[in-house]
């Protein structure tokens, strides 16, 4: 009889750490601009859609400002379609895109109360932003936003239309290299060699950022650019993904990776823990990550 017992309970105990496993995990990634999140997280947002999980992407505002050749209701309407077909790419759920002027977004309690619907609305368990010190202010406020959201998620009294969430999702910083007050921090480290093209072919949807805008905000000749598709990605990944790795670099990786060898890693994607949502332990992390050590 206790051989019995002991079977049906190592087989419940089994059968709740492959419900665990096989948990689909809800993503949000809310950036200031189209284009954004898809820098900084594209390739992990990649790797977690292969997986099966929900990602969404959420810009704050339209866009319709970032250009030197066109604007208003034109560029934000390419903008969005971009976003779109940058999802596809990616072959995440929804990139939706809020008609908040670009250039003017301030961190008011209207576009919090948006944000915190969102974030209920997706039931997510992992929500990323922007730090907010950065040298866009549209950076800056939409990542004091998300931080305003945080705790507030919980509170059924804010934004009552919208249910409140039960638990309050682990926040993440996505990377900057800005150094005040303080350097980002690399809690979290995920390589995304496996789907570095599919990222830039991400990036590369939103043509009018990434082949026209940037490249002119940092006194590049746009009609030296190919025009040729292949070609095109090609400059792409090697103008935007040329990182040179540091001493902090290789010691995140390999915390997350340790049984990798590093030297061989090309491409990564880091995140700091805001102190705002729930802590994660590091084995919640590596619930929350399931790419994690897959190397």
């Amino acid at each position: 009889m206790r051989k019995l017992v002991m079977a049906v309970c190592l087989c419940f105990a089994f059968s709740t750490l492959q419900a665990q496993q096989k948990k689909v995990l809800n993503i949000l990634a809310i950036g200031a601009h189209p284009d954004d999140c898809d820098s900084k997280f594209g390739g992990t947002a990649a790797l977690f859609a292969k997986m099966g999980h929900n990602v969404k992407f959420l810009s704050l505002t339209n866009g319709d400002a970032g250009h030197y050749a066109m604007g208003g209701g034109v560029l934000g309407k390419k903008r969005r379609q971009e976003a779109k077909d940058a999802a596809k790419a990616l072959g995440i759920a929804e990139y939706e895109v809020l008609d908040n002027h670009d250039g003017e977004l301030f961190p008011t309690l209207n576009v919090r109360l948006e944000v915190i619907r969102r974030i209920r609305d997706w039931d997510a368990d992992i929500v990323l932003g922007l730090r907010p010190n950065d040298y866009h202010p549209d950076h800056r406020n939409a990542g004091s936003v998300v931080q305003d959201a945080a705790y507030m998620n919980i509170v059924p009294n804010v934004a009552p239309d919208t249910p409140p969430l039960k638990k309050n999702p682990v926040f993440l910083y996505m990377s900057d290299h800005f150094q005040k007050p303080y350097p980002f921090q690399k809690d979290i480290a995920v390589i995304i060699d496996d789907v570095i093209d599919t990222k830039v072919k991400g990036l590369a949807a939103h043509d009018s950022q990434m082949f026209e805008w940037l490249p002119w905000t940092n006194g590049v000749d746009v009609s030296t650019i190919p025009t040729d598709g292949q070609e095109r990605l090609d400059w792409l990944k090697d103008k935007w993904m040329n990182r040179t790795a540091d001493a902090s670099t290789l010691e995140a990786v390999k915390k997350w990776y340790p049984n990798t060898d590093i030297s061989k890693v090309k491409h990564v994607e880091f995140f700091e823990i805001c102190e705002y949502g729930k802590q994660p332990t590091d084995q919640e992390i590596k619930e929350m990550f399931p790419m994690l050590g897959s190397k």
